[in-house]
C-alpha cells in the first residue's frame, strides 16, 4: 500500500472505531498512525485495539505506527454545595484548599500546587475557559478572584492557569502505570501531556529511554517560552490546539502553529497539528469549508501529520472523516502553488556532513529526475534529515529495525520498509533497486538516489550519496 501524499494522518481509536472491520477500513482510507488516548478506556480495551492494529499491519503488509497519549495532570475544582453555583460578573469568589466546600460561597480546589504557583493578577479559567476570573488575593489555603465572565458552574470542572507555571510533573502515578503498560505493549510513540519545561522531557526520557519516541504536546504557555529547548530534547511535538487555545488568546493560535511547525522542521523533528480539524464530522458526513481550509493550511505550513480526535473515536462518520482528510491533503499537495510555498519555508542547511548530504539528495534527485530517494538508516535520523528538506520525490526509508520502521511512519514523505542488514556497497545498491521496484516506486531503467552512512549500521553517520540506474 502506497499513499499518494506526503503528510500523514493520525486517527484516535475509541468506541466508534474499535471493531476490526472499522479499523481496517480506516487504514485503507488513509490512517498512518493510530492514537490510543489513555484519558479514556481500560488497559484491556487498549490491549485489544493494539492487537488488532498489529494483525492489520501483517494482513495489509504496511507498517502502522501506534501513539500512546498519556492523560497528564488534571486540575479540577471539587464538589460544590448542591452540585452547582452561579458566578456573577464583577463579584469576588473564594477558592479553598478543600475537596468539598466547608463554608457557603467557597469553591473547593483540592490542588496544593495551584496555591503554590498562583499570584494576584493571574487569570483563572474554568470549564475550558467558559468561566474566566482574575486573582485579586491569595494565601497558602485560599484564592480570591474577581469574576470576569460568569455563568453556571458545576462539580469537577477543569481549571486552566495560563499565567502560572505549576510545580508538578507531567507524569502522574496513573501516567507512570499507563506508560509501563504501553512500553510493554510495544507502542511506537509516547505523547506527553502538560509539558511546561525542558526538565519534563528529561524526566520522561529516564523512564522511556529509546523504547519509544517522545512527543511533547504543546498546550501550555510556559512551554512556548522555552520551546527551542523542548524541541531539542524530544523526538516530536504535537500542537495541541484545544488546551493551547484556552490558555492563550484564540487569535494567537494560528501564528503560534506556524512558528511551531517551522521550528520543528528546522530541527528535523516531526510535528502533528491536532484538535477540531474536522469537528463537524462528529455528526455530519461532510466538513465545513473552514475545516477543509484549516487542514490545507497545516499542509501548506509543512506539518508532518494532521490528527483526528473525537471524529474517529466517538463520531458518527469515522471512516468518512479519514477519507475526507485524505482527499484534502492529496488535493493540497497537488495544488500548483504547494511546491513553491513549501520551498519558500525551507530551513537553512546546518554545516554538518550529515545534513549536507541529506539536503543534497533532494536537489540531486530533482535534477536527475529520480523516481525516489532510497535512504538506509539504523535510527531514522537520515530519513528525518531528508524529510526536513521536503523533497519533490518520494522517500523510501529502509532499516533492519522494525521498531524504527514503525516510528518513521510519522515522518513526512517517508515510506518505510524493513530490510536485512546491509554490509557493503554492492548489497546496498542491490537492495535499493529491489525495494524501489517491489514497493512500486521505480522500474528497470529508472534512476534512484541512494543515501547511507559508512560504516553501515552506525547511527548518525550519513555521508554517502549515489545515483543509480536500476
Amino acid at each position: 500500500m502506497r499513499r499518494d501524499r506526503c503528510a500523514k494522518i493520525v486517527a484516535t481509536l475509541g468506541p466508534a472505531s474499535e471493531s476490526r472491520e472499522t479499523m481496517r477500513a480506516l487504514v485503507k482510507a488513509g490512517v498512518d498512525v493510530f492514537r490510543l488516548n489513555f484519558s479514556h478506556g481500560t488497559h484491556d480495551e487498549h490491549r485489544k485495539r493494539y492487537a488488532i492494529i498489529r494483525e492489520l499491519e501483517r494482513e495489509l503488509n504496511r507498517p502502522v505506527s501506534v501513539l500512546q497519549d498519556l492523560q497528564g495532570p488534571k486540575i479540577r475544582i471539587g464538589s460544590l454545595p448542591g452540585g452547582e453555583v452561579t458566578l456573577t460578573p464583577g463579584e469576588t469568589v473564594r477558592f479553598a484548599l478543600e475537596t468539598e466546600a466547608n463554608e457557603p460561597g467557597q469553591i473547593p480546589l483540592p490542588h496544593r500546587e495551584v496555591f503554590d504557583a498562583i499570584a494576584p493578577g493571574h487569570d483563572f479559567l474554568i470549564d475550558d475557559g467558559r468561566r474566566r476570573l482574575q486573582v485579586t488575593d491569595c494565601s497558602a489555603t485560599t484564592i480570591d478572584a474577581r469574576v470576569v465572565y460568569g455563568g453556571k458552574l458545576t462539580n469537577n470542572k477543569g481549571v486552566n492557569l495560563p499565567n502560572s507555571t505549576l510545580p508538578v510533573s507531567p507524569l502522574t502515578e496513573k501516567d507512570k502505570k499507563d506508560l509501563a503498560f504501553g512500553l510493554d505493549l510495544g507502542v511506537d510513540w509516547i505523547a506527553l501531556s502538560f509539558v511546561q519545561r525542558p526538565a519534563d522531557i528529561l524526566e520522561a526520557r529516564e523512564l522511556i529511554g529509546t523504547r519509544a519516541g517522545i512527543m511533547a504536546k504543546i498546550e501550555k504557555p510556559a512551554a512556548l517560552e522555552v520551546i527551542s529547548d523542548i524541541i531539542r530534547l524530544c523526538d516530536s511535538i504535537m500542537v495541541a490546539r484545544g488546551d493551547l487555545g484556552v490558555e492563550i488568546p484564540p487569535e494567537e493560535v494560528p501564528g503560534r502553529q506556524k512558528e511551531l511547525v517551522r521550528a520543528s522542521r528546522l530541527a528535523g523533528k516531526p510535528v502533528i497539528i491536532a484538535t477540531q480539524m474536522l469537528d463537524s464530522m462528529m455528526h455530519a458526513p461532510a466538513p465545513t469549508r473552514a475545516e477543509a481550509s484549516d487542514i490545507a493550511t497545516a499542509i501548506y505550513d509543512g506539518a508532518d501529520a494532521v490528527m483526528l480526535s473525537g471524529e474517529t473515536a466517538a463520531g458518527q462518520y469515522p471512516v468518512e472523516a479519514v477519507a475526507m482528510m485524505n482527499r484534502i491533503v492529496e488535493k493540497t499537495e497537488s495544488h500548483k502553488d504547494y511546491r513553491s510555498i513549501i520551498t519558500a519555508l525551507e530551513p537553512v542547511v546546518e554545516p554538518t556532513i550529515q545534513h549536507a548530504v541529506s539536503a543534497a539528495a533532494s536537489d540531486v534527485a530533482s535534477t536527475v529526475e529520480a523516481k525516489a530517494i532510497v535512504a538506509f538508516t539504523s535510527s531514522g535520523s537520515t530519513v528525518s534529515r531528508i524529510a526536513r528538506k521536503r523533497p519533490d520525490v518520494p522517500i523510501l526509508a529502509i532499516t533492519p529495525n522494525n521498531r524504527i520502521v514503525r516510528r518513521m511512519v510519522l515522518l513526512w514523505g517517508a515510506h518505510s520498509v524493513q530490510s536485512e542488514e546491509i554490509a557493503s556497497f554492492r548489497e546496498m545498491v542491490k537492495a535499493a533497486g529491489e525495494h524501489a521496484k517491489a514497493e512500486g516506486f521505480a522500474v528497470n531503467g529508472d534512476r534512484i538516489v541512494i543515501v547511507a552512512g559508512v560504516p553501515f549500521g552506525v547511527a548518525g553517520s550519513t555521508n554517502n550519496l549515489r545515483v543509480v540506474e536500476i
